[in-house]
Order: structure tokens, then C-alpha cells, then sequence
């Protein structure tokens, strides 16, 4: 088996970085190489998990704490619009995060071309919602394969029967899947035509309007697992896609510990994210609320437990938890919708209680109730009695449990890492 050094390039967020970071451990186990294309401030994140990693400046160059301040504010700055609806925050949240990706795109056609030619990967793996131009180009110019991996819902590949991503809108309600694209496409056309032009200067051709990236005539790898995709009007090409059925990685033991009270009741984990923990006001709301309940809970707060008084005795708060290794033990999540503990929740067969507030989570928390496997709850609009009700379901709802059960035995039997090893392994040189 000749040995292929596999570069993967994921967006700078810890979901599709951790994502990678799992295909990434299977593709050394198959003997291969695996190398990081990175933002610098997430380059220590993968050489914590030994891995060789290259900076890619994606915006105007600053210390890794800056770049991460950046990010922190630019969310929190947008707290406001959490509370809007998905439709509501495409003139704000979306158009500005839009605006940030294509100018990143820009930034990162500076280095990558010097980069990839140093480095002269056989493969190129992205997880990003917009085209790096060199990256084509380089794939092109020298006969090698470049793939796309999609950490977010699977509708980041479109089509006319299902939701357009990031709409929140249920399967089959076409008006709202139409008043989402038209508006979404009005907003976006300066930023779009803008990135077209960009397009244009690097010798690629323009994208339709709403478009920042292609499928890969190679390989694509969807994180989605099988039981909750969409049913569309024309099936993806399994010669072209496949489905991972999530991508969990491997990560350190964790032990829950004592509580002093309600030591032995149901277990709950809560967590928003690393960027979703700034909204302190809601997490604050949500720990007094489960302090009243008899289950016992983990809390994740980020970067934010200064924010906190003493918490209830029945809660445990943490800036991290290792995620794979505490899913696992608890009897149900809460959580903002993100992928990665969208897909874990099932790959282990948790019932989940999706707040979101931004981008895929919208999509994620209406498909866990449409498809059975949890419920969907507003993010602010909910009280303690509301709450509590659906920890109860999720805890005693039989019939969710054995669709959990078998979605959890279908992705545990493919395990996506080991999966998309193997196809990448089987990728011409």
C-alpha cells in the first residue's frame, strides 16, 4: 500500500476541527500521513493531538488570544439576535458571518499556494462552507484528489425538495423553504457578487447566487448520519457521497463526580458550545432550573466560571468536558444544536433538547423532533414546568428510546472515522 500524506483543512470551530481530528487518527492507523492545514489559533489544537500543523492566515495576521477574542466578541455582539428567528437573522447574524467567510477565503489564497506546494499533499480534505481557489488549483494542476467533508446538516448540499440550510424549516413546508432562499439570496448578492469577482481573479468560474462552494467530483463525505437525512428529489451519488453516520473521536476517560445531592438520580449534560457558553444569562437560567429538578447535571461554561456563584448541589459546572467520553454516561443532553453533539446524542442514543441560536442548529433541533430522536425548545421562550416536562420524556418516552437505540447500533457498526479512512485510502494517487 503506498503511503499517501493526507492534508485536511477544517473551518475554525472546534466541531469540524474535532471532526477531522477523528478521520485524521484513522487515516494513521490505515499508515497513512496526516498533516493540518490550520488557522493559527487553532494549530495547538491539533498538535494536542500529535499532529503536524501548518498556519493558514484567514484574516489580517494577530496573536492566537486575539484571534480568539475576535470570534468571542464577534458571537457575543450578537446575543441580541438569538433571539430572532432563522428567517429574522439572515440581515444580521448570517450576512455578517457571510461577509467574514469570504473575506477569509481572500486571506487564505495569500498562503495556501506556498503551503501546498512545500507540502505537496496527495490529498486535500476541507470542512468549510466556502471554495479556497488554490486548493482546486492545486488539485488540478498536479492530478491530485481533493475532498470535501461536511460537519454541518447535510443540506449544505442542496436540493429543491429539502430545507435550505441554516432555515430551521421543517421537510415538507415548502412555503417556508421558499420565503427562506428568496430572501437569503436578496441579502447575500453584494457579498456574493463580491465573491464572484474573487472567483473570477483566481481563473475559477463564478458560482448561481446563494453558492459558496461545489461538491467534489472526488469524494464527499456527509458527518449526517443515515436515519435523519432528508428525503430529496434527486438521491446523492454514492460513487460521489457518503454518509459517516457522525465521526467521534477518540478522547480522554472522564469520570463524573460525586454530587452532593441527587447522587444517584438521571444524569443530564448541558452544554452550548465553546461560543455558545457567552450567553452566561441562559446557562445561569438553566442551572437554576435543573438545581429544582431530582436529576443530577454537568454543565459546561466555557470560559465564562467567573460569571457563576456557587452552583446548586446537584450541579457540576466545567470550562470542558471531553464530549465522546461523557455522552456516553448521561441519560439525556441539552444542547444549542452544533453538529458534533447533534451526531454524538445519536451515535450514542441520547435523547437530546435542542435550544439553537445560530446556523445549523436551527436545522438540527427542528430534524431531532421531526425524526423522533428529541425535542426542539426555543431558546428563551420556555419555563421551569416546560423544561422539566421534556427532561421527563426524554427519560421515560419508551418509543424514543428504541428509535435512539437503533440509530446509535446502525452508527456505532459504521463508525464514520474508520469509514472515511478507508475511502480516502482507496482515493487514486
Amino acid at each position: 500500500m503506498a503511503r499517501k500524506r493526507i492534508a485536511f483543512f477544517p473551518e475554525a470551530a472546534f466541531g469540524p476541527a474535532l471532526n477531522s481530528v477523528g478521520i485524521a487518527q484513522a487515516v494513521e492507523k490505515l499508515g497513512h500521513e496526516a498533516v493540518f492545514l490550520s488557522d493559527p489559533g487553532f494549530v495547538e489544537v491539533y498538535e494536542g493531538y500529535g499532529f503536524e500543523a501548518h498556519p493558514v492566515n484567514l484574516s489580517e495576521p494577530m496573536p492566537a488570544e486575539e484571534m480568539a477574542k475576535f470570534w468571542e466578541d464577534f458571537i457575543n455582539g450578537h446575543i441580541p439576535n438569538f433571539r430572532k428567528s432563522p428567517y429574522d437573522q439572515i440581515d444580521n447574524y448570517v450576512r455578517d458571518c457571510w461577509e467574514a467567510i469570504v473575506d477569509s477565503a481572500k486571506w487564505a489564497e495569500k498562503d495556501l499556494p506556498g503551503i501546498l506546494e512545500d507540502l505537496r499533499p496527495d490529498v486535500v480534505c476541507i470542512d468549510n462552507v466556502v471554495l479556497f481557489p488554490a486548493i482546486k488549483r492545486y488539485a488540478r494542476e498536479n492530478g491530485k484528489a481533493w475532498v470535501r467533508i461536511i460537519s454541518c446538516s447535510e443540506n449544505e448540499i442542496e436540493d429543491p425538495a429539502i430545507p435550505p440550510h441554516l432555515s430551521g424549516c421543517g421537510e415538507r413546508d415548502a412555503a417556508c423553504h421558499e420565503r427562506f432562499r428568496r430572501r437569503f439570496n436578496e441579502v447575500i448578492k453584494p457579498i456574493h457578487d463580491d465573491f464572484n469577482a474573487f472567483l473570477t481573479s483566481c481563473g475559477e468560474e463564478p458560482y448561481p447566487v446563494g453558492q459558496f462552494f461545489e461538491a467534489s467530483p472526488h469524494l464527499n463525505l456527509l458527518l449526517y448520519p443515515e436515519p435523519v437525512k432528508f428525503e430529496r428529489s434527486e438521491p446523492l451519488d454514492p460513487g460521489r457521497f457518503q454518509y459517516l453516520e457522525g465521526c467521534v473521536r477518540q478522547d480522554e476517560p472522564y469520570e463524573v463526580p460525586e454530587f452532593e445531592a441527587n447522587n444517584d438520580a438521571p444524569l443530564l449534560y448541558v452544554s452550548y458550545g465553546s461560543l455558545g457558553a457567552g450567553d452566561t444569562e441562559l446557562l445561569k437560567r438553566v442551572i437554576a432550573a435543573v438545581g429544582k429538578m431530582p436529576v443530577r447535571a454537568l454543565v459546561n461554561v466555557g470560559d465564562y466560571g467567573e460569571a457563576y456563584d456557587e452552583p446548586p448541589p446537584n450541579v457540576h459546572l466545567a470550562g470542558w468536558y471531553p464530549q465522546p467520553a461523557v455522552i456516553p454516561q448521561v441519560d439525556a443532553v441539552i444542547h444549542h444544536g452544533g453538529n458534533n453533539t447533534f451526531t454524538e446524542c445519536l451515535y450514542f442514543g441520547k435523547p437530546a433538547i435542542i435550544m439553537p441560536y445560530v446556523w445549523d442548529g436551527h436545522d438540527n433541533a427542528t430534524r431531532v423532533e421531526e425524526t423522533g430522536h428529541g425535542f426542539k425548545l426555543d431558546r428563551y421562550e420556555w419555563t421551569d414546568e416546560q423544561l422539566a416536562d421534556l427532561i421527563e420524556r426524554c427519560l421515560t418516552d419508551e418509543a424514543m428510546r428504541t428509535k435512539l437505540a437503533e440509530t446509535s447500533r446502525r452508527m456505532q457498526s459504521q463508525h464514520g472515522p474508520t469509514k472515511a479512512a478507508r475511502l480516502l485510502d482507496g482515493l487514486p494517487l
